[in-house]
């Protein structure tokens, strides 16, 4: 391979521990002012047999005259700068530590085996050689940015991305629910030869509702429509004649066995007598009327049976019925915004994931993602009592893979997040994220990030991330592209919201 000449970016040098099989450091060519080689960028030594590809992990400018700090005081104290007397400039250069991520050898990733000769050149890495290094699809991949520092489109394969679970991990306002859109796009923007998704967003907040009015070619599709069903959390209905007592059991948190077989005979009776037509009120009517059941135990399904039909959720027929909405390349959004209590989310959330990976077992709905929102909401560390759709969710996390029933899952507070689940995701995205605990957590659940990119999420800009797991061979720094879509009428500051409320 053959690189060009601009693309040289310094020379091995040796260090009291360097170069060794898995660090290098090289000395910076061009001007001392001038920023040619950036924390975070790949290189790349060539050998006779390999490619070395590493990734810059610090830079350190230095200079012998200012290495003494009683000399530099001493032309302090007389008035003089040192470069007025010595000519500093000559002598300032950069130092660049690298650490070598693995070895391209004929078309194949090789582990570091031997370290690079000192004096080597150290250069630019290829873009070709990048993308297949990194196992970028960049036909059929999703274009969800470009490489920080580089040129390079960040074209990760559905199957990589997606096959395995994805955890989109940020602090508020650090750019995860952008990325969630600029997904959804790509997602809708494939087409039937490419291989489309079922998508269903549990949108918490409501800041996807303005993608129902998406067109084809605002998403640049030009052959067929995209197909998106916007349903409100209100006009949601769970039907009651669909549930068997186990499935009623999941909605509250501490029903006993013996609650449930009285439950269970309750209901078998209630379809005996009303041909699969009844409501919670219907069975709570059967559990007063049957004097089998303990009273203690008849009080306590009672009180369950009339606090969820309160909610509102249940009816007799399922609206929407999922077995016919889902369908190739559709995007359905569940907008959970009108609900202000958290226990009707968490009744949508458990059956929503319980019912879609029954459906898609039984082959009656094709593969689907399921992207939640605010995911510590649902599927939390603790506090089991308050965590209706835990169980439901890291179900999917466990055996969904098998079936194509694929989780994305949203969190602000990684923390928080069920460490089952978040370890289930193959694959993260993790944003800007400032908090120890939730570094913390992130570093013990993600696999194969090295503590080097963990410290550098702290210093993420708005809209960079840092993609870990099998979608890319090592831990890898993307800047999230442009949406094709823009929302309109939303309040972007504080200022603003003031300005449009104060007339």
């Amino acid at each position: 391979m053959v690189y060009p000449e601009d693309a040289r970016l310094g020379t091995v040098v040796c260090t009291e521990s360097t170069p060794n099989v898995l660090e290098f450091a090289f000395v910076v060519e061009g001007a001392a002012d001038e920023i040619t080689v950036r924390r975070g960028e790949f290189v790349s030594v060539m050998t006779e047999s390999v490619t070395v590809i590493a990734r810059v992990q610090d830079l350190v400018r230095t200079n012998r005259y200012y290495e003494h700090a009683e000399a530099v005081r001493e032309y302090q104290s007389r008035g003089e700068p040192l470069r007025s007397i010595l000519p500093t400039d000559r002598w300032q250069y950069t130092i660049a530590n690298a650490r070598v991520l693995g070895f391209w050898d004929k078309g194949r990733v090789v582990r570091p085996y031997f370290s690079v000769p000192p004096g080597a050149p150290v250069r630019r890495t290829e873009e070709q050689v990048l993308a297949r290094f990194l196992k970028l699809e960049t036909e059929n991949g999703l274009r969800l940015g470009r490489l920080s520092h580089h040129e390079l489109e960040f074209t990760p394969s559905i199957d990589r991305l997606l096959s395995k679970h994805l955890a989109i991990l940020a602090m508020s306002g650090a750019g995860k629910s952008y990325f969630v859109s600029v997904l959804l796009e790509e997602i809708l923007s494939r087409t039937k030869e490419q291989g489309r998704l079922a998508v269903v967003v549990l949108d918490v907040h409501g800041e996807y509702t303005y993608l129902k009015d998406a067109t084809a070619g605002q998403l640049g599709v030009s052959d067929g429509e995209i197909e998106i069903e916007h349903i409100r959390g209100s006009h949601f209905q769970i039907p009651v004649p669909s549930l068997s007592a186990e499935g009623l059991s999941t909605f509250v948190s501490d029903m006993s066995g013996i609650q449930i077989r009285d439950l269970r005979r309750v209901i078998s009776e209630a379809r005996k007598r009303s041909k699969e037509r009844y409501t919670l009120s219907d069975l709570a009517e059967l559990v007063r009327g049957d004097d089998s059941i303990n009273k203690n135990t008849k009080e306590a399904i009672v009180s369950w049976l009339i606090n969820l039909d309160e909610t509102g959720l249940f009816g007799i027929e399922a609206v929407p019925d999922l077995s016919s909405i889902m369908s190739p390349g559709k995007l359905t959004l569940i907008d959970l915004s009108d609900f202000i209590s958290l226990k009707k989310k968490q009744i949508v959330t458990s059956y929503l994931a319980s019912e879609l990976l029954f459906l898609r077992r039984q082959q009656r709905i094709p593969p689907f993602l399921l992207v939640i929102e605010e995911a510590h909401q649902f599927c939390p560390e603790g506090r089991h009592e308050l965590a209706i759709p835990r169980e439901q969710i890291e179900t999917i996390a466990r055996e969904g893979r098998k079936f194509f029933a694929l989780l994305c899952l949203v969190s602000q507070r990684p923390v928080k997040l069920s460490t089952t689940v978040l370890s289930q995701c193959s694959n993260q995205a993790v944003f800007r994220c400032t908090n120890p605990y939730d570094l913390e957590h992130i570093g013990k659940s993600s696999e194969g990030i090295d503590r080097s990119s963990l410290d550098s999420i702290t210093t993420l800009e708005v809209g960079e991330a840092l993609f870990v797991g099998e979608v890319v061979t090592v831990p890898t720094f993307v800047r999230i592209r442009r949406r094709k879509i823009e929302p309109t009428g939303v309040i972007g500051s504080l200022s603003e919201a003031i300005r449009r409320t104060d007339k």
